[in-house]
């Protein structure tokens, strides 16, 4: 089968690997209809150092179930599914507790020692009755692109909005305007935010920000995105901060834009060695929270929404090509070409 492999900074390759196959009996052999790249992707396709064997990338995607292990029971041949970009037991403690993220037996899909990635025409799925969520929709199913969102990125953009405690009524700041940003105007909107400020500054990305529900934009940065927010917002900054970026500056800004009791949901990948702005977070009793997102928790209740058209997270999707294309769907996300592409095996 042919996969997505990179081997070094900016080195991605599509080559033939053997076959996905079950190994364990709690394994199940998904057939991928639809992957993405994801923001996340960039770092390593940034700084990655170089290595022999490569690294499998792709960890989001929806499929059909070709086979399952022994002791599969809730998942069965023929499901259409979607896979969370992380693996989870759905048994442990924190999988009780919605939070598969930190499943003591769970991992993350590329990411993991001996899991692969999802750029890819099939790939094997650890604890499938776990880790895959049944969808009530055929594979062919018009709304492939909105459900493809909910492996990661819009329920990355929920998450940002549920530890920013985003609530009806409240302002809220979206920082970032990548695919996850921009779910997380979606996510604020549906929980009822008054306020919508997006902080970015690419033209075709604002545009569908606006769409999504901001209200504001702001395309400053540093500190005069800091006292442009705080204007807009009213003078005191707002009470809930999506950080969606990851980078120190972006949380450094999160930090000056929250109010006095406000939250932050940091869901960026941090590249900073400690939080910035510590010492204002403290004295200004903010609450900092969030993490790698239990999106396997949050699909039975954003799945109606899609279904029924209520949120259209797809649309960050604005260009979709073949498994061969995939080097160069890299490279259009890194130099801004493209918000999210999608790959069609």
């Amino acid at each position: 089968m042919r996969a997505t492999i990179m081997y070094r900074a900016g080195d991605v390759r599509v080559e033939k690997v053997p076959d996905a196959a079950i190994i364990k009996p709690t394994d199940a052999l998904m057939r991928i209809t639809r992957a993405c790249i994801c923001g996340s992707d960039l770092w390593p396709y940034k700084d990655l150092a170089p290595t022999e064997k490569g690294r499998r990338m792709g960890h989001e995607a929806i499929g059909v179930v070709e086979a399952v292990g022994a002791e599969v029971r809730k998942v069965k041949k023929g499901d259409f599914v979607i896979m969370p970009f992380a693996f989870s037991d759905g048994n442990c403690a924190f999988c009780q507790e919605g939070l598969q993220t930190s499943c003591v037996h769970g991992g993350f899909f590329s990411a993991t020692e001996g899991v692969d990635g999802a750029q890819a025409e099939a790939i094997r799925i650890p604890y499938a009755d776990g880790t895959l969520f049944v969808l009530p929709v055929r594979e062919d199913n018009a709304l492939v692109a909105s459900l493809l969102t909910l492996s990661d990125v819009m329920g990355t953009g929920h998450h940002a909005a549920v530890t920013a405690k985003v609530s009806p009524g409240k302002k809220v700041a979206v920082v970032g305007d990548g695919a996850v940003g921009l779910c997380g105007v979606i996510a604020a909107k549906r929980l009822g935010a008054e306020q919508i400020i997006l902080l970015g500054r690419h033209p075709v990305r604002l545009a569908l920000a606006k769409i999504f529900g901001a209200t504001d934009i702001v395309s400053e940065r540093g500190e005069e995105a800091v006292e442009r927010v705080r204007k807009v917002a009213g003078g005191f900054g707002v009470h809930s901060v999506l950080e969606c970026v990851g980078t120190e500056q972006a949380m450094q800004t999160s930090v000056g834009i929250t109010r006095p009791g406000g939250a932050i949901g940091r869901v960026g990948l941090p590249h900073y060695p400690a939080i910035p702005g510590s010492d204002s977070a403290f004295f200004h009793n903010l609450t900092v929270g969030g993490g790698p997102a239990p999106v396997r928790a949050y699909m039975s209740e954003l799945l109606p929404d899609v279904l029924e058209g209520r949120i259209q997270p797809g649309h960050v999707f604005d260009r979709i090509i073949g498994i061969e294309q995939v080097p160069d769907g890299y490279r259009a996300m890194d130099k801004r070409e493209a918000i999210k592409v999608m790959v069609k095996p």
